[in-house]
């Protein structure tokens, strides 16, 4: 703006006169602290700008009323002691307008009877004299035709622009939803290219290792059975080669089961889904593992929506997702505690949430909690979550988490009601 101005006079700040110059700081001042005023007015409140006209006011509904109604009374002793030369009819309007815009057309309609009132009583005090004495009366009745009409159309505005700021804020609502929405996808989309890539090398890496370990575990048994038959041949005792070999054994194993997690993750088979009664599935699943929770020492407790029926779903990955939060939270709960499995119909989506009294999580393991080989166990692959991820993404969904540390950590499953959605 303000280079604009100088092109426009062809002058460079040194040549303009001191005044000139001075004016025109001066103003470019201003400018910037009407700049930050109004942006330090937060958009996202509806009611922003009736704030700001009842901010420099700090008056309650029923004193604005009053106001209003003894600045009628002052307008029409300052119309009477003049009399007709000084026309003040027109200030009526502030007390009538400002009383309907703060406190609503009620006290518009009201305010504008009592100046209509006031301004005939002044009048018929005058003692002016009329051609006929219908016609102060008719004056009257016309000034409140006019402030009624005032009224209704301030009023009227008044209502359009708090309707306005309706639609805008559930416009913006919306849209600042649908911004969230779309950088969870883009967020999920690069995640799953991400769990791709390295599912493809993990596979490849896994084929490679598993025929040699094999192997290994083959002449392992090879060789604890030559030790048994050594044993029966020497004095030395087959104790501590028996033990070696079982240690050898466990480790093999453990890679073993390593790698079977790193498969499982990257064949993981596209999601076959069909209609599933979710309650009663999960009721089904839970009862099989209550042995498990009675032996961790862990209270069930199920909270399923009866109003949720059905959803399409791949049962078996599905449950192997629920499964992997299920022994999480047994895992965080050493010493016991409650887990919560619940389902809940909400809109055009099914929310079904693990809840656990566990640990639970710091902030920075929280932002973690999702990344491919992250874990907080010692003997963890850091797989399990990123599996649980990868299967409700195939389900058209996507898993949230919240904890608190030392408290309680819940994860929310979204998943679309129908197929596609």
């Amino acid at each position: 703006m303000k280079s604009a101005r100088r092109n426009r006079v062809a002058l460079v700040p040194d040549q303009l006169p001191p005044p000139v110059h001075a004016l025109g700081a001066a103003t470019d001042n201003s400018a910037r602290r009407i700049g930050r005023v109004f942006s330090e007015i937060d958009v996202s409140y509806p009611m922003t700008l009736r704030s700001l006209i009842q901010r420099p006011l700090f008056l309650p509904k029923p004193m604005v009323t009053v106001v209003a109604v003894g600045l009628v009374a002052l307008i029409g002793v300052v119309g009477y002691l003049t009399g007709l030369e000084l026309h003040v009819s027109a200030f009526y309007l502030i007390p009538i307008a400002w009383a309907c815009w703060i406190v609503g057309r009620s006290a518009g309609f009201f305010l504008a009877v009592v100046a209509a009132a006031v301004w005939l009583i002044g009048n018929l005090m005058s003692g002016y004299v009329y051609t006929h004495p219908v016609i102060p009366y008719w004056n009257a009745v016309m000034l409140l035709v006019f402030f009624l009409v005032v009224v209704v159309l301030l009023s009227a505005f008044h209502i359009a622009r708090y309707h306005l700021e309706e639609i805008v804020q559930q416009r913006t609502a919306a849209l600042q939803a649908e911004i969230l929405r779309r950088e969870r996808m883009e967020k999920a989309k690069l995640q799953a290219e991400r769990l791709a890539t390295v599912g493809t090398m993990a596979a490849e890496v896994a084929h490679e290792i598993r025929n040699p370990l094999g192997s290994i575990t083959l002449n392992l048994d090879l060789i604890h059975k030559e030790i048994d038959h050594l044993a029966d041949t020497s004095a030395h005792p087959p104790t501590e080669g028996r033990v070696l070999v079982n240690e050898m054994r466990s480790e093999v194993q453990r890679i073993q089961h390593v790698l079977e997690d790193y498969l499982k993750f990257a064949r993981l088979p596209k999601a076959h889904r069909r209609p599933l009664p979710v309650n009663e599935w999960l009721d089904q699943k839970l009862t099989f593992m209550l042995s498990e929770f009675a032996e961790a020492n862990v209270q069930l407790q199920t909270e399923f929506d009866p109003t949720l029926t059905t959803i399409n779903a791949d049962a078996e990955q599905l449950w192997q997702a629920v499964l992997n939060l299920v022994r999480n939270s047994l895992e965080a709960m050493a010493h016991g505690g409650a887990l919560t499995i619940s389902t809940q119909c909400q809109a055009d989506q099914v929310l079904l949430r693990v809840t656990d009294t566990g640990a639970g999580m710091t902030p920075e393991q929280l932002q973690q909690v999702f990344q491919l080989f992250f874990t907080t166990k010692t003997d963890g692959t850091g797989l399990g979550l990123a599996l649980v991820q990868q299967i409700v993404s195939e389900h058209g969904g996507h898993i949230e988490c919240e904890s608190t540390l030392g408290k309680s950590t819940t994860f929310t499953i979204f998943l679309p009601l129908k197929e596609g959605a």
